[in-house]
């Protein structure tokens, strides 16, 4: 589907229609991707040390210390907004959003690296369901911008781009830390297509344990939509 999700500025929700099997079905698909991401993230983890990633080097324009600025230099660019087809934040991470479905054999594929969310689900304004953002914590030793999960707090704003250039945004309603193994019987309110409309984050965490399990927990963010775009 390329790099950017497949839906309008206006209300998407491609995953509105559901009959009872095929929303057990996709339940459990999606507690399969959560754990995966867990094994996937923590093995990176184990491999990488853990550490966090190296300062980057200073690219941006230098300031001289002996000469001024003349009338004839053109100021500095304005910093780029956020682009099209993107979350961001509320430390100012940022990732590229990559709609996913369910594959034939009933799996949701995870995001191919740090700088991109898998997102499934209802879309953007939906009347209903979840709009799901799965992200990784960390990749080979680097922190992702889903790392932030783990310090976000209730009342501050995610806001998402869509591929036309219009602004969503949502605020923190509700952060869940649940241990993988107790997430199943929780997947239908968290995750689930009927019920309000709600953006849902979700990344692993908490304690190593090796294993399937990867990381022992996963950090669920939900958000409730307060401004869509006029």
């Amino acid at each position: 589907m390329g790099d950017y999700p497949s839906y309008d500025s206006g209300p998407a929700y491609p995953e509105e229609q559901r009959g009872n099997g095929s929303n057990r079905r996709w339940l459990l698909a999606l507690v399969g991707i959560v754990l995966v991401i867990g094994l996937v993230v923590g093995g990176a983890f184990a491999l990488g040390g853990g550490d966090d990633p190296q300062p980057a080097a200073d690219t941006g324009p230098q300031t001289s210390t002996t000469q001024e600025t003349t009338q004839s230099e053109a100021p500095p660019p304005p910093p780029p907004g956020q682009p099209p087809g993107t979350i961001r934040l509320p430390e100012g991470g940022t990732a590229k959003l990559v709609r996913r479905e369910l594959t034939s054999d009933g799996t949701l594929p995870i995001p191919d690296g740090l700088d991109e969310a898998t997102w499934w689900g209802a879309g953007l304004g939906a009347p209903k369901g979840a709009s799901l953002l799965s992200g990784h914590v960390n990749w080979k030793g680097k922190k992702g911008p889903f790392d932030e999960l783990w310090r976000q707090k209730v009342g501050q704003r995610v806001e998402v781009v869509d591929a036309k250039g219009a602004k969503w945004v949502y605020k923190v309603s509700e952060i869940v830390t649940v241990d993988k193994h107790e997430l199943p019987a929780k997947a239908e309110k968290l995750f689930g297509q009927n019920g309000p409309h709600r953006l849902v984050l979700v990344t692993c965490g908490g304690e190593y344990v090796g294993g399937t399990d990867g990381y022992k927990d996963n950090r669920i963010i939900v958000a409730e939509l307060i401004s869509r775009p006029v």
